[in-house]
């Protein structure tokens, strides 16, 4: 193997590195890294469709490239991926040319390799030139081209274990994010060294309704720990205390409470080997659901969530099983602290959280909601409202999807758990509100869309790549303005009869054809 090597500047490690270098082990650029207890932290290695750059710096909070360094915060993974305990791996691909590119020189690769991926520089609106290409037989050819930044091709991996694909804007957000979710996480520990450990379980326990509204009275003496809740959670929930506080503010923790402990294990077990309409359902789509995550993916994850399904199907069998709980499900367990927790979760949202039809057969309450959402972005959003209508777009289209799956098959994952940190505690109005705001964020590149296809694109699109949760919920509270539980409540009572009539219309439809044939 060709090594190359380039004068090292003096540095704490740099015998280490020469060493490295040597050895064909570290593939080097001109101002070479401080090392982190002599690991290979700059250098290449074998990857399928990629290179890693793992990269560490052993004193100071800092992950640093070619011309910027990235601000870090307890060894967090900034720019790009997967955790790693002392910095960062960059995982960069380009789908269409066969090679690994340098700036500075062409790198050969070992084992003749052909590793897929760009060497790329973080300066802000610099694009990323390509100097040559190194193949796997070690020719290289030279080239010169570029890469737009906001079109250049990265995967990282975020929190809960998902691979994502995006732009460098994308990785450069989501580092952003991370940093505030660091930040709001030191909020709620100083709060509870400030009002005592747990706090936020004194107040007063939530109780349902028999239509769904959250009834609750405060006392007065509760009312700021109430507010300062309420607030904090708008912002965001640590991933360490989400698992606790999500069964809390939902009312799950006390709805497994009115049954005895063993409940879920005597459900499970009563449940092996039975076979419905439901269970077939589930096991159809089990290898569906978030094919590309490692445990979701794997024979533990899908018997977990086969389990929590098949379940729940058993203990409401008006419901029994509908396609989108699955992502559903899945999610919970990522985030819950065990298997019955995530069943418990389900349980909350599809028996309070939730209209209570909405994953029943027919489907009612689902097109309740689609009709109560139509209403709202004629009123919130009547540019947009009156120019789909023009095109002939109907907004079930993209939000029957939306709202039975919860946003969580489409937006990111971090994303999505905000979205459900709020709509645990302030209920199914958040939905509507999260939707509107994805039409609203589109607004201007809706209006000058003319087809139906290009709507679909715009906001499938813009889910991709929402990455910042604190933007989307800025513009679902502040922009879309207030709606209450009881304005939503009432504009459901009127689409129902609507509903019902085309439902019954339809099963009559079918009926007839049955008998004709």
């Amino acid at each position: 193997m060709k090594t190359i090597k380039y004068k090292l500047p003096t540095k704490p490690n740099r015998h280490r590195i020469g060493k490295l270098i040597k050895e064909g082990e570290v593939y080097n650029e001109p101002q070479t890294l401080e090392m982190g207890k002599d690991e290979v932290l700059q250098g290449t290695s074998e990857a399928i469709y990629g290179v890693e750059f793992k990269i560490f710096h052993p004193d100071l909070e800092g992950v640093y490239n070619e011309l910027q360094t990235l601000e870090m915060g307890k060894d967090e993974v900034l720019q790009g991926t997967s955790e790693a305990i002392y910095g960062v791996e960059f995982k960069i691909f380009h789908p269409d040319l066969e090679g690994v590119y340098n700036e500075p020189q062409t790198l050969e690769m070992g084992k003749d390799e052909v590793l897929q991926g760009i060497r790329y520089s973080t300066q802000p609106g610099k694009p990323y030139w390509i100097t040559s290409i190194a193949h796997a037989h070690g020719d290289a050819i030279s080239i010169t081209s570029s890469i737009p930044k906001a079109s250049f091709p990265v995967k990282f991996e975020d929190l809960y274990g998902f691979t994502a694909e995006g732009n460098i804007d994308d990785a450069n957000v989501l580092n952003e994010v991370r940093e505030r979710v660091r930040r709001q996480d030191r909020i709620w520990w100083e709060l509870e060294a400030s009002k005592g450990v747990n706090w936020y379980l004194f107040q007063p326990q939530i109780s349902w309704s028999a239509d769904g509204i959250r009834v609750s009275s405060l006392g007065l003496s509760k009312l700021a720990n109430a507010i300062t809740l309420n607030r904090l959670i708008r912002k965001g929930i640590p991933p360490g205390l989400r698992p606790n506080l999500w069964l809390w503010v939902s009312g799950a923790a006390k709805k497994r409470s009115t049954v005895p402990e063993s409940y879920y294990d005597d459900l499970i077990r009563a449940t092996q080997g039975k076979v419905t309409p439901a269970t077939r359902q589930i096991d159809h789509d089990l290898p569906r659901t978030f094919p590309n995550h490692p445990w979701l993916d794997s024979l533990e994850g899908q018997a977990s969530l086969r389990r929590v399904l098949v379940g729940y199907s058993f203990r409401d069998s008006d419901v029994g099983y509908c396609q989108g709980l699955n992502y559903v499900a899945a999610l919970l367990l990522l985030v819950m602290n065990t298997e019955e927790d995530a069943f418990w979760m389900l349980a909350v949202l599809l028996e309070n959280v939730l209209v209570r039809d909405c994953y029943t057969g027919n489907l009612s309450g689902c097109h309740v909601e689609q009709r109560v959402f139509r209403d709202l972005l004629a009123k919130k959003c009547p540019r947009i409202s009156v120019h789909l209508n023009a095109i002939g777009f109907d907004v079930s289209l993209v939000a029957t999807e939306w709202f039975l799956c919860l946003f969580a098959k489409r937006l990111p994952s971090e994303t999505t758990l905000r979205v459900w940190d709020v709509l645990f505690k302030e209920g199914a109005k958040v939905l509507f509100h999260v939707a509107l705001a994805i039409f609203k964020m589109n607004e201007e590149e809706i209006l000058n869309a003319n087809q139906i296809g290009e709507v679909i694109h715009i906001l499938q699109r813009t889910i991709h790549h929402l990455y910042d949760p604190d933007e989307l919920l800025r513009v679902a509270f502040d922009k879309i303005g207030s709606m209450t539980t009881n304005t939503i409540t009432k504009e459901r009572k009127k689409q129902e009869p609507a509903v019902m009539a085309e439902l019954h219309q339809r099963l009559r439809r079918l009926n007839m054809l049955k008998t004709n044939q």
